[in-house]
């Protein structure tokens, strides 16, 4: 990773305003009453996205990463086209975030996110090489600051797909690995994602990624055994949870660990521990999907 050393210290600032609208479509998508007062919790990461045009977009659905020359300006391009450094690993995702909400993004406000890239990685996995790009955001609303967060994103070699991935869901009975897995555990909260939230989530956070609409591309490119479930829609599903059952969240941290799979049944899960609460999203066979912890 050493020739994109020269990328680490780059930033990006953009800004949008919170609407009413928006608002409206998140507690829709998510199932939440419309006229719940109590703040949204997530809802930053549906402000200040990539624009790229259509025509940007690889095959993958991300915008393509061209780059641009050591030291030149952004010239106000987005974050898909000039701020991330264009690693050539072709599949890439949100592996993890640690936030710390400090005040609730009053609706109407103008929220501005400075991005600015911390570290870039270089690591030996299972699957073979890894790049993992850290981001630190800083979050204001109407130059109040809202949410500090350090993002990771992760980079990957292509899959190895020997034969077809099988597409049908996982047996939706608890078996013993989930029972097993939920004895650890105080709260549960059992939904299965299908691929109309999936469809929400995308189109609120304008997110073209394949994996979560294309079952061909899924499956037969990416090695999936269906349609992915977004980890920050899994990590936004266990916020608000997380949020009715103990009260406003303070700081949230979330690990993708293992795919969710939409129209397979996955239960949230929730415990206190330490004066910190533990949460884990778990598939259909107790596998965890993501892993999370929150402070109130």
């Amino acid at each position: 990773m050493s020739q994109w050393q020269e990328w680490i210290g780059r930033s990006h600032e953009q800004s949008e305003q919170l609407t009413p609208a928006l608002v409206r479509r998140h507690r829709a998508t998510l199932d939440l009453s419309p006229d719940d007062p109590a703040p949204l919790a997530g809802i930053h990461w549906c402000l200040n996205l990539p624009e790229a045009a259509s025509a940007e977009l690889g095959e993958d659905g991300h915008p393509r990463r061209a780059g641009l020359p050591a030291g030149k300006a952004e010239e106000g391009r987005d974050v898909a086209g000039s701020f991330l450094p264009p690693i050539p690993m072709p599949r890439r995702m949100w592996a993890a975030s640690e936030a710390e909400f400090l005040a609730p993004i009053p609706v109407g406000a103008t929220v501005t996110r400075t991005s600015t890239i911390a570290a870039i990685e270089e690591k030996q996995g299972a699957s073979g090489a890894l790049a993992f790009v850290t981001l630190d955001h800083a979050v204001s609303a109407d130059g109040v600051p809202v949410v500090r967060e350090k993002q990771t994103l992760v980079y990957r070699e292509p899959a190895i797909v020997t034969d077809a991935a099988p597409s049908a869901p996982a047996p939706e009975r608890a078996d013993d690995g989930l029972v097993k897995a939920l004895k650890l555990y105080d709260h549960q909260h059992s939904l299965t994602p299908d691929e109309a939230l999936l469809f929400r989530f995308s189109a609120l956070t304008f997110n073209t990624h394949r994996i979560h609409y294309d079952a061909p591309y899924a499956t037969g490119i990416e090695g999936y055994r269906g349609i992915v479930v977004h980890g920050p829609l899994t990590a936004t599903l266990l916020l608000n949870w997380a949020s009715g059952l103990y009260g406003p969240i303070r700081r949230f941290t979330f690990r993708a660990v293992s795919p969710a799979i939409a129209g397979e049944p996955l239960t949230l899960a929730a415990r206190q521990e330490d004066g910190h609460i533990i949460l884990a999203a778990h598939g259909p066979d107790g596998r965890e999907c993501v892993k999370a912890s929150a402070s109130l």
